[in-house]
């Protein structure tokens, strides 16, 4: 009986392989070809598995469909044929990716070669020594999960130093799961990390399932924007304001230009504050238009909430950043947060991390932006991704709308973590990235399970691999609150009590 995997065919990156039953081959696996005569072997991945098409297989499968009642005569089949045609049925296709050569114990990136037919094994490679091959778990490890092959998967932390991410996947599949390992993970190796948490889901990243402190309960802190996250006007700077007022208020250039002047005015005289600031644009002398719009964006910024006058209230980025100083996590709770007044903390905290990264007065930062098409404005993506990456600001997004996320970042991004899609255009946009196969995303990323995810980038060095996502022992967050429950029926009507209730009324 046959049993090795065959070469059949090669075209451009692609190899297809005849594979038979009782191979350990699934979609998303690597393989190797092993060929004697060139002392070099070949690493590709399996994306898609298809039935061979064998000639005369339909016929004979349409034989097979007759009723054996309706066959006359008697089954002679001495040199059992039938049971060779029926192993051959079921030949599978193996349609696969090279990602690379073997040549002297070290991986180079050559898919020109050509391996042999006669002369080539083909075995099954274990993810585990592909990690050692590419020896992805070195450094400062970050446990992600396992692979199908029940082995732990690390990634490592330097190889998200210094990188654009991106994490997406349809709504329920645990983006926002592997969000906080990641968080977490650079804690443990000292980073500090900026949450811009859209819905208070990394709140409790301090506590256990079970509500008790962790090992990071002092490492985790959440600010929320007036409530324990005020800042004054002079903490904060002219030049923060300006861009506060511009891209979250879109206050006109002429009014700004007279704003700067009201600014100036007050800091000569040390008057700057919320109040004298409202006293100086009513008694200004300019445009009533202008007046009118700097008084409209001074009452935005007054009902924020977020400035304050008392300076015992107020806390410097600086304050903020020291109780990071060995590594931990910034939260910034928006979820309560209006769209205005979480475009304007936004604004604020991009604003004066630029200011002090430049000034080398924090270290470089890892920020991770939850769903930040609701909050950062257009020309803001290009300036995160380019500009503020040079000043040490190093961003992950996480979403489940990849079409809100524009085509250059995707070109840009060092790393994609891919959950489940089914949607032919999700799908398409996800593709454009630089370092994704587009026949790779749409044939695994469409079969993924929940929890599972397709790596691909910097972190796994180009080799896409799919891993289980581990559990945490934290309280996570994001939960739909439900409005049928386990002990919903307790307080539901019997149908007659409702009848005789809705009679009585």
């Amino acid at each position: 009986m046959i049993e090795a995997m065959k070469l059949y065919k090669k075209t451009g990156n692609t190899i297809q392989i005849i594979s038979f039953p009782g191979e350990d081959v699934s979609k998303g696996c690597y393989l190797i070809i092993e060929d004697e005569s060139s002392g070099k072997s070949m690493i590709v991945q399996v994306i898609d598995i298809q039935f061979a098409n064998v000639p005369g297989v339909m016929e004979e499968l349409l034989r097979n469909s007759f009723p054996e009642e309706n066959i006359k005569g008697e089954d002679v089949d001495p040199l059992d044929v039938t049971s060779h045609i029926l192993y051959i049925q079921d030949a599978r296709l193996l349609i696969c990716k090279i990602h690379g050569t073997i040549k002297d114990g070290k991986i180079i990136s050559d898919s020109s070669w050509l391996p042999s037919r006669t002369r080539s094994s083909i075995r099954r490679l274990s993810v585990k020594s592909l990690i050692d091959l590419l020896e992805i778990n070195g450094g400062l490890p970050i446990l992600l999960g396992e692979t199908d092959e029940s082995t732990e998967f690390s990634i490592n932390a330097m190889a998200l130093d210094g990188k654009l991410n991106i994490i997406t996947g349809k709504k329920g599949t645990g983006k926002s799961h592997l969000s906080k390992i990641l968080v977490l993970g650079l804690i443990d190796h000292g980073a500090t990390v900026i949450v811009l948490d859209l819905n208070g889901e990394y709140t409790h990243l301090n506590l256990t399932s079970e509500g008790d402190k962790n090992r990071y309960y002092r490492r985790i802190h959440v600010f929320t924007p007036g409530s324990n996250f005020k800042v004054t006007l002079s903490q904060t700077g002219l030049s923060v304001i300006l861009k506060i007022l511009t891209h979250a208020l879109s206050l006109p250039g002429t009014s700004c230009r007279e704003f700067r002047r009201i600014w100036k005015f007050l800091e000569e005289r040390r008057l700057l504050s919320l109040h004298e600031l409202g006293e100086a644009i009513r008694n200004w002398r300019c445009n009533q238009h202008i007046k009118d719009a700097l008084y409209s964006r001074y009452y935005a910024l007054l009902h924020s909430n977020f400035f304050t006058d008392n300076e015992y209230e107020a806390i410097t980025l600086e304050d903020v950043f020291s109780k990071t100083k060995y590594g931990g996590a910034i939260i910034i709770d928006l979820s309560n947060s209006s769209p205005l007044d979480r475009q304007i903390v936004v604004e604020y905290m991009l604003g004066k991390l630029q200011d002090l990264l430049s000034l080398n007065k924090i270290r470089p930062v890892f920020l991770f932006a939850e769903e930040a098409h609701l909050y950062l404005r257009d020309t803001y993506w290009d300036d995160i991704v380019t500009r503020m990456r040079h000043f040490g600001v190093f961003t992950t997004f996480i979403t489940n709308q990849p079409n809100t996320i524009k085509e250059n970042i995707y070109r840009q991004a060092d790393n994609v973590f891919l959950f489940n899609f089914i949607n032919e255009h999700d799908l398409q946009i996800i593709s454009k990235a630089a370092r994704v196969d587009v026949e790779t995303v749409v044939s695994i990323v469409r079969d993924l399970p929940p929890h599972h995810c397709l790596i691909l980038g910097n972190v796994v060095k180009d080799f896409p691999i799919v891993i289980k996502v581990r559990p945490l022992n934290v309280q996570t967050g994001g939960h739909t609150k439900l409005f049928f429950t386990v002990n919903q029926r307790d307080y539901q009507l019997s149908t007659s009590e409702a009848y005789r209730l809705a009679g009585e009324s």
